[in-house]
């Protein structure tokens, strides 16, 4: 029985940060651009990607989904709207803040010893583990014990762009949704929303919809993961 993970993450303002943070953050632009414009362009660059750290974003959204009973819950932030629980296509959508997501993913997650992600360890597993001890919460599952599959202890987590990159022997490009076109799986980019509009759709209040964003990568990842534990594992 496994479970496939995946969060959605927004950074924060860029305006809130102190003095001294938004140095350490930009300092190196006055150094590296080669005139005014190329700053103001790298900066841009650095703000919209606030969300990629767990020192600089917030988990907006974490969807996960039992591989063997073909059903998921997705705790999301509502974006300051008033939300109730619903469900859609075997997915439950439970609006909750940041660490209520990841008190129930850590509660849900110690029923499982197999976890499957995509690009989970590089990204998903460190974003889930530093945001838990900002808010004082210890995870109940270590998925960062080992990258190779056959020595991790505990649990096994099977990231899937390690496993289809044969752990960064192959060089071509590679994401969720080129791997989805090629073997002919629905793309969660395929309802028209990607990644970069994450932050955008939760300043607008569309909490929902970064939910069901989140649930396309967590259908995508699924079917991805039966093909290669059926053809490749």
């Amino acid at each position: 029985m496994a479970l496939v993970f995946d969060i959605e993450t927004v950074g924060e303002d860029w305006e809130s940060f102190d003095e001294t943070t938004q140095h350490n953050l930009a300092w190196y632009l006055e150094q590296s651009s080669r005139d005014e414009e190329d700053a103001a362009f790298e900066l841009k660059q650095l703000r919209e990607g606030l969300g990629l750290s767990p020192l600089t974003g917030f988990i907006v959204a974490i969807g996960v989904y039992d591989t063997e009973k073909k059903k998921g819950v997705v705790y999301y932030d509502p974006a300051g709207t008033t939300a109730e629980e619903s469900e859609e296509r075997s997915i439950t959508y439970k609006p909750v803040g940041e660490r209520d997501m990841l008190e129930l993913f850590w509660e849900g997650a110690q029923q499982y010893t197999e976890f499957v992600s995509f690009n989970g360890r590089s990204f998903d597993a460190p974003f889930l583990a530093i945001r838990s001890l900002v808010h004082n919460l210890k995870p109940s599952r270590d998925l960062l014990s080992n990258r190779y599959t056959s020595l991790q202890r505990g649990c096994q987590h099977v990231d899937l762009l390690d496993q289809l990159t044969f752990y960064g022997a192959a060089r071509y490009k590679k994401s969720l949704h080129l791997f989805c076109r090629a073997l002919g799986i629905e793309s969660p980019k395929a309802g028209g929303t990607k990644g970069d509009d994450v932050a955008g759709l939760f300043r607008a209040g569309k909490g929902l919809d970064i939910a069901r964003y989140n649930a396309g990568d967590l259908f995508a990842t699924a079917a991805l993961y039966h093909r290669w534990k059926q053809y490749l594992k």
